[in-house]
């Protein structure tokens, strides 16, 4: 389907807004897939809070132009689903438990913070924990030694008040 020129600038302008929230952008090759493939994967996607979407490679070119995944502008070629999201591990996990199950959806290549991913390192990343689970165990570890003092500090008086106690019930026996 043809898009008129405002309908382009459109699709540019939303591309490029959240490009600009993002933290990590992949390209995956969907030649081949089907229709209902590819509806799982905009689910799963959803899901997980990463965009999907199937632009012209000419539209995600200026959509990426002046931002910190210009570098990809190289290696948009081809049939190109590109997902976007702000959680790096999310965007790769999704694609690439999709791709186990689909071997028609090939992981091209991916950019974080201004630099290249390949194949390999978006594997890396989609076998890292998600944010959320590595911002709960920083949490854990910070609070561990704070815990482990209150813990001594409460043991102290809890010791004497038992030991006040065994001395009272020897005294009452």
């Amino acid at each position: 389907m043809s898009l008129n020129i405002d309908e382009k600038k459109t699709v540019v302008a939303e591309v490029s807004e959240i490009l600009d929230a993002a933290q990590a952008a992949i390209l995956a090759e969907y030649r081949g897939l089907t229709v209902t493939a590819m509806t799982e994967l905009r689910n799963s996607a959803r899901e997980s809070g990463v965009y999907i979407r199937v632009v012209k490679n000419s539209l995600a070119k200026r959509a990426v132009d002046g931002s910190s995944f210009e570098c990809l502008q190289e290696h948009m070629a081809g049939p190109l689903a590109y997902a976007i999201s702000e959680d790096p591990v999310a965007c790769a996990r999704v694609l690439k438990n999709f791709a186990k199950d689909n071997d028609e959806l090939v992981i091209k290549i991916g950019a974080m913070s201004g630099k290249i991913l390949n194949e390999g390192e978006i594997t890396a990343l989609a076998k890292l924990p998600g944010r959320e689970e590595l911002l709960a165990k920083l949490m854990g570890t910070m609070q561990a030694p704070v815990q482990t003092f209150v813990a001594t500090l409460n043991a102290i008086p809890g010791t004497f008040v038992r030991t006040l106690a065994a001395v009272r019930d020897n005294k009452d026996s």
